[in-house]
């Protein structure tokens, strides 16, 4: 049996507070009490509330990219688990979109995270530290495009479904990177 750790506990506790409360109404003692922690706990392990988010979703990605080349999971099931991700936690990406210390923070935070998860993937396909700036510049372009259709999609148009928008990030990907995160390519 996997225990669950201090952080994943206090990520557990802030997620359901975030159900129904605005995300800057919440605070590290509620984070704390919410699941029976002191807030001396919590500090060792985040600096305040925006550092747990951030930890959130770098943590999600992480578990996502981890399952790349195993057991045939490829660049489409990262698409389609990430799609899914996001969908099934809606309400808290609004939430954070709207109630953090700013729309732009929270996006430009997302934006370069995905940057560098999968600027990481190309440099260990390239088994290289370096990008081409080209190659660099080609991700950042894509990474721009599918973070802001991802937030549209969620807070004006969640009609699609997370298969469809898994398909229509896959469709963007810039020819150029196909090679590097496609084996059948």
């Amino acid at each position: 049996m996997k225990r669950k750790t201090t952080k994943y506990i206090l990520a557990e506790s802030f997620l359901e507070l975030a159900e129904a409360k605005r995300i800057d109404k919440i605070r590290v003692s509620d984070i704390t009490s919410n699941c029976g922690m002191s807030a001396p706990t919590f500090y060792n392990h985040f600096k305040d509330k925006y550092d747990l988010i951030v930890w959130i979703h770098t943590h999600r990605v992480s578990e996502v990219m981890s399952k790349i080349d195993k057991n045939g999971y490829g660049w489409r099931d990262t698409l389609l688990d990430g799609a899914k991700y996001y969908y099934e936690n809606r309400s808290y990406i609004i939430n954070a979109l709207k109630h953090t210390s700013g729309h732009d923070s929270f996006v430009g935070y997302v934006t370069r995270n995905n940057i560098e998860v999968l600027a990481k993937e190309v440099r260990r396909k390239l088994m290289t530290e370096h990008l081409p700036s080209e190659i660099y510049g080609l991700i950042k372009i894509y990474v721009y495009g599918t973070v802001h259709f991802m937030l549209d999609w969620l807070m004006e148009d969640a009609t699609l479904t997370p298969e469809q928008v898994a398909q229509m990030w896959e469709n963007g990907l810039p020819q150029p990177l196909k090679q590097y995160l496609y084996d059948e390519q």
